[in-house]
């Protein structure tokens, strides 16, 4: 029996590397829009827009200031060790939609399905044991009312904050280098304390206006010019489509980005904006005015009416900014990079169609394309369902050798993690299962991609059609099981076929 099994180990080895040997290394294209659901850009007749991180790219150096920035305030207004200037900015260290334990100061990412990924759980700058994880919560489940709020908060007794925005990656690696050093220095703290005080600092650096200040200083030096925002929006407005701007951020900081993106006749393309917005308030809170704000910035007193192309608007809220224009439903495609303040209230209360925007999804397709990582894939679904097939044998000849092929697949999984990122490995995955960033993805955005420049590829009669993925029960239709005989698993079949 032993021999048998390595027989068949062997040829689907060989299978495996016959397959991807035939196989391109340009599966996927990393400038594609990914379906969630089915959606039809003919039937849209209203654009939205975020400004950070939509309409606007940023580069890691405006990551490294607001490091600098909130580590300083740390050290200056809130009396935190002087030794924490020795710390500068690991562009990557931390991957969204991480986890913090507020209570046990670890960093972690956690699954679709509330559990932990062991090997992902971060204490400072170094791992926890898989072991010590186990002990400390019984297991590797987080229990539902110890995770955060609707918005990823930690609040009303939530043990556990989410960070799912990009601006939260400088904060999680302020909260592990401030953590790291403290234990060092063997010095006894409070994490509640350092939790809140973390984020008062990195929300001063918003708040108070000193990155905007920065960025508008130096333009150049911070925001991307190459995601081709300029061509998008143009090519709307040349077919018709109503466009609208509700974000966050100040006027004078998006006119200074808008200027330098689009051109100084921005604002001629948009028929609505509104700044300083509040979200996710602005689509929940139906008390909040708008109000009018000059060309100088200057809040103005007078009842607004009608939204008017050319103005500009603060605060507000979407229930008033649906009476005045009439949008809604499925004819309005809005676009924005969080997943909760973005989008969730659109699609679950509005109605409206969503679109996310994921700068990280091109970097992690150009690692899915290539050869390394398209072998270790078809190999690693080879190798697991020989162990789901033969695990039927319970002899000790047969157990040795499938307690080997376990081992070579842990093996496996780990490196399948640490080819995207080291310490947490991919955005999407917790090796088979999806992340929980995956799954409210596939729950509040009809569609995603790495920028809106990906547009460009398409024309505004595309419909995106998601893909049939299997369920379980489908297994059969769609299974990687090993075939009889010298046939290809339906899996590599199905990778050969990827052209």
């Amino acid at each position: 029996m032993t021999s048998s099994l390595w027989a068949l180990y062997n040829e689907t080895k060989k299978q495996t590397e016959d397959v991807v040997s035939s196989v391109t290394c340009s599966l996927l294209n990393p400038d594609a829009i990914f379906a969630n659901n089915e959606m039809s850009l003919e039937d849209t007749e209203i654009y939205g827009f975020d400004y950070d991180y939509t309409l606007a790219f940023y580069s890691n150096r405006l990551h490294t200031l607001i490091f600098n920035i909130a580590r300083d305030i740390l050290i200056e207004e809130h009396r935190y060790p002087e030794g924490l200037r020795a710390y500068e900015y690991i562009p990557d260290f931390a991957i969204r939609g991480l986890h913090y334990d507020v209570q046990k100061a670890l960093l972690m990412k956690i699954d679709a399905f509330h559990y932990i990924q062991l090997g992902t759980v971060y204490r400072g700058l170094h791992p926890v044991s898989d072991k010590e994880v186990i002990a400390m919560y019984e297991g590797s489940h987080v229990p539902m009312e110890q995770m955060s709020d609707f918005y990823g908060k930690s609040s009303h007794g939530h043990t556990m904050k989410q960070f799912m925005d990009i601006f939260s990656l400088p904060e999680m690696t302020l909260l592990s280098c401030v953590n790291d050093y403290f234990m060092k220095h063997n010095i006894d703290y409070e994490p509640v304390h350092l939790y809140k005080d973390v984020k008062e600092a990195i929300g001063d650096v918003h708040v108070k206006g000193i990155m905007y200040r920065a960025v508008e200083a130096d333009i150049e030096k911070y925001i991307c010019y190459g995601e081709q925002t300029h061509a998008v929006l143009r090519k709307l407005a040349e077919n018709k489509k109503k466009m609208f701007l509700i974000t966050n951020s100040p006027f004078d900081f998006v006119d200074r980005g808008m200027n330098y993106i689009v051109g100084k006749d921005w604002r001629d393309l948009f028929d609505v904006v509104i700044v300083q917005a509040d979200k996710p308030g602005f689509f929940n809170d139906k008390r909040k005015p708008f109000r009018r704000v000059n060309h100088k910035g200057v809040l103005l007193w007078d009842r607004i009416h009608r939204l008017e192309k050319g103005q500009i608007y603060k605060q507000g809220n979407l229930y008033e900014f649906l009476r005045l224009t009439g949008w809604r439903g499925s004819k309005v495609l809005y676009f924005g990079d969080h997943i909760y303040s973005d989008l969730a209230d659109l699609t679950l209360k509005h109605g409206w169609r969503t679109g996310a925007i994921i700068p990280e999804l091109r970097s992690e397709i150009k690692i899915m394309n290539t050869k390394e990582y398209v072998h270790l894939m078809t190999w690693l679904q080879g190798l697991t369902g020989l162990l789901e097939r033969m695990q039927v044998h319970r002899d000790a000849e047969s157990q040795m050798v499938l307690k080997q092929w376990i081992q070579e697949r842990e093996v496996m999984r780990l490196r399948t993690k640490n080819i995207f990122n080291n310490q947490f490995g991919s955005l999407f995955r917790t090796y088979h299962n999806p992340t929980y960033f995956s799954r409210r993805l596939s729950r509040f955005a009809d569609i995603y991609m790495a920028s809106l420049s990906c547009l460009l590829n398409y024309d505004l009669h595309h419909t995106f059609f998601p893909r049939r993925n299997p369920l379980q029960h489908e297994a059969s239709v769609w299974s990687d099981q090993v075939c009889a005989g010298t046939s290809k698993t339906p899996f590599l079949t199905e990778i050969a076929q990827i052209k």
